[in-house]
């Protein structure tokens, strides 16, 4: 059993923090926000994660994990402190360290006796360093210690299986002793280690996002020619995904990716590169090809009804993607305000994300829980978010209470030709265009 601390009860911390509890080790999530942790203490969890509520619960039953504000006093206990603070985009596409950074300068006053120290945080290569130096110097090299970079590869929305049987864990680390340490903390999670220096270990997880987002980014360029040349995007996406250099994950063409992690991570990308005098041309196609697509539902509107104004639109989801409440970049961001813009009214489905949608847009839009009352008397239905209960819907009861039969499809939810059996004029990405009943 290891004695760990984690710093930042975000989403990356909170989850990492309870599973390392899981397989049996004592973790104290900390944070400088009192509310917050007050907040768990009592059971109440600031995001939505499937699974993660039960065990949060069952992990503080079990005396596996607590909560602080008393960030120094966990900090000398611990034998291994976790950085899982957040590193949001700056002006300049960079990733602001300032948190990080802070964390740094605590740890390196506080320092009681050996520690290794890992960042868990997406960071810029070159800040496993940044952090040893300040660490060292803060505690005046009296100490001895390791830095770790240990990047998560979390999906949203399967965060706990994606940790529970992660595929790999990449460890980049100052020294043998930290590596194994570390190694050894993940034995539990039966998975491949990767040992690197600690610079290798960061650009492995921006290579990996990038790498992601540029299969977004490819195949909905692939979708747009499509739909100019009549070709169908999910055969096209089909017949690549079983070519097994290439592989069917990351090919389903939509109106782009949004999150915590993709924008911001192709941005620092991009912001690394620039800073070490090489024009990454390629991931600065990705980055404009994503932009670009967020904008396709609203001109699809357009061009089938005209004017929007005064129509009434049901738009289905509003986070970035399912089983999340997550609106960081979501495509909803540009499309909604867009759509209010123009004088539209906007009545939304959204299970999960409404009162963090409702920071964003406010009494602007109506907000419903229930997928067929948004849809009740609109003039016509744009899907955001491939939810479960949009995926599932009744298409005959769709068609009846839609006062025309209209669906503006961003996330390619329905078969071609469960649609034209319906008789709906369908707009989809990368499709033929179905025009209802002849």
């Amino acid at each position: 059993m290891k004695k760990i601390a984690v710093i930042g009860t975000g989403y990356v911390g909170l989850v990492s923090g309870t599973c390392f509890s899981e397989i049996g080790n004592k973790v104290t999530c900390c944070d400088i926000n009192e509310d917050k942790i007050n907040s768990l203490q009592n059971g109440v969890i600031p995001i939505y994660e499937p699974g993660l509520e039960e065990m949060v619960k069952r992990n503080v039953e079990e005396g596996r994990l607590s909560f602080t504000h008393e960030i120094p006093r966990a900090m000398q206990e611990a034998e291994i402190i976790y950085i899982a603070v957040g590193t949001p985009m700056a002006e300049t596409g960079e990733a602001d360290l300032r948190y990080v950074d802070a964390v740094a300068r605590t740890i390196g006053e506080n320092l009681n006796g050996y520690k290794v120290v890992v960042n868990k945080s997406t960071v810029p290569v070159g800040t496993g360093k940044r952090v040893y130096n300040i660490i060292r110097e803060v505690s005046g090299g009296n100490q001895e210690f390791d830095v770790v970079s240990n990047p998560e590869f979390l999906r949203e929305g399967t965060a706990i299986e994606d940790t529970m049987n992660m595929e790999r864990a990449v460890i980049g680390a100052t020294s043998d002793k930290a590596a194994n340490i570390i190694e050894e903390l993940h034995a539990p999670f039966d998975t491949v280690i990767i040992k690197s220096d600690v610079e290798s270990a960061e650009m492995i997880k921006y290579a990996s996002n990038s790498f992601l987002a540029t299969k977004i980014s490819f195949i909905n360029d692939i979708a747009n020619i499509c739909e100019k040349v009549g070709a169908d995007v999910t055969k096209v996406s089909e017949g690549m995904g079983f070519d097994s250099r290439i592989g069917r994950k990351f090919l389903n063409a939509g109106i782009g990716y949004g999150g915590s992690c993709f924008p911001k991570d192709t941005s620092a990308l991009l912001h690394i590169a620039q800073s070490v005098g090489y024009d990454f041309k390629l991931i600065r196609a990705v980055i404009e090809t994503n932009e670009h697509q967020k904008n396709l539902l609203t001109k699809k509107v357009e061009d089938v009804v005209g004017d929007i104004a005064g129509k009434t639109i049901a738009v289905l989801g509003l986070a970035f993607k399912p089983n999340t409440d997550d609106m960081r970049d979501a495509p909803s961001l540009e499309i909604v305000p867009e759509l209010v813009k123009k004088n539209a009214r906007v009545k939304a489905f959204e299970p999960i994300a409404y009162h963090e949608a409702y920071k964003h847009f406010g009494d602007s839009i109506e907000y419903y829980e229930d997928v067929y009352e948004a849809l009740e008397d609109a003039d016509l239905c744009v899907i955001v978010t491939d939810n479960p209960q949009v995926k599932q819907l009744d298409l005959k009861k769709v068609r009846d209470i839609l006062k025309t039969p209209v669906i503006i499809d961003g996330r390619n939810c329905f078969t071609l030709e469960e649609m034209k059996n319906h008789s709906f004029i369908y707009h989809s990405i990368g499709r033929p265009v179905l025009e209802g009943e002849e």
